[in-house]
């Protein structure tokens, strides 16, 4: 499922990648009827050949772009009945490049090739996503100043980022971190609530108008433009020191969530039916910050004594039997 020439070659079992660049060398394989190169990519609805020989593989890769509704989950879970990939149906077994929040809407990019979706996770902090997001009230200069050089979630700080103002309740966001909730729980910290929010692209990928709910392929050249923007991210991540993963930053997330009783961990606690919502107006303590509570060591319980009896407990050891006097001799 790899969009080079060569692998692609030597996934349909023709013959090894090495053979394969030898035989693109000696001018012996073609993409739709033109001499290929090496280092060219294979593209859906492309023809390969090899010495006039067609080359086909069982399943040829899929790349689409999809106008999520709000309450369709991204995820490949049958057990949710919102489930991305049974809305879609698509008649190949396809599955998300990343996610989209149950509550948000707009573009989502989904493919049956394994190895895009490790290149664009692999670089998850490096493409731009961008959004427009509509909130509860005016928004400020100050709100976008602020909003635009970082916000403190638990324990970090997210990355400087673009917005602009669309109109007196919208602005559009660019990102390139990939935070849970990251925009709602931005918006909060300002005291906003996000109404509606929407993506609009993935990296060189535009949502367009897509109608809601409706899927389309990618085009050639929205692929090219794809696969050359990761071949680009990964030169510059192997170059620079690798970005710090979202993935321990997410988990604590999603504890804290839990912890505060947000409505998006209810399925959560109807799994571990442990959790209980707390009926009280008062506001939940602030959770540790990430780093604290990775150090924390687990509290000890004290063993118990023995048996409760009454407000007391009963001691360990065996309590012995009282000796009775001795009976007196009786006379013969």
């Amino acid at each position: 499922m790899e969009y080079r020439l060569n692998k692609y070659i030597s996934g349909s079992g023709y013959c090894s990648r090495r053979k394969a660049d030898q035989l693109i060398e000696e001018g012996q394989v073609t993409i739709n009827g033109k001499r290929a190169t090496i280092g060219m990519r294979v593209l859906p609805g492309q023809k390969v050949k090899v010495r006039g020989e067609l080359i086909k593989h069982e399943i040829e890769p899929i790349y689409i772009a999809f106008n999520k509704p709000v309450g369709v989950v991204s995820t490949t879970d049958t057990q949710d009945k919102d489930n991305i990939v049974e809305y879609i149906s698509h008649e190949q077994r396809i599955f998300p490049i990343g996610r989209l929040d149950k509550d948000s809407q707009g573009l989502i990019l989904l493919t049956n090739d394994g190895d895009i979706v490790n290149k664009i996770l692999r670089v998850g902090n490096n493409h731009k996503k961008e959004y427009l997001v509509k909130v509860n009230k005016p928004i400020t200069k100050e709100f976008l100043t602020r909003m635009s050089q970082g916000v403190p979630i638990l324990d970090r700080v997210t990355r400087r980022c673009e917005i602009k103002e669309i109109n007196p309740y919208t602005f559009q966001i660019s990102l390139i971190q990939g935070l849970n909730r990251q925009i709602r729980r931005m918006c909060e910290y300002f005291d906003y609530e996000v109404i509606k929010l929407e993506r609009i692209q993935i990296m060189n990928i535009k949502l367009g108008n897509l109608g809601q709910g409706n899927w389309r392929n990618l085009t050639p050249d929205e692929l090219e433009g794809l696969f050359d923007l990761l071949d680009k991210s990964e030169t510059d991540t192997k170059a620079k020191k690798p970005a710090n993963s979202n993935k321990a930053m997410n988990k604590a997330l999603e504890a804290y969530d839990i912890k505060t009783n947000y409505r998006k961990a209810s399925s959560v606690a109807k799994q571990t039916k442990t959790s209980k919502p707390d009926k009280s107006d008062k506001k939940p303590a602030a959770p540790k910050t990430f780093a604290e509570a990775s150090k924390e060591k687990p509290v000890k319980k004290k063993e118990a004594t023995g048996p409760r009896i009454g407000k007391t407990r009963a001691s360990k050891k065996k309590a012995q039997p009282k000796q009775q006097p001795p009976k007196p001799r009786r006379g013969r």
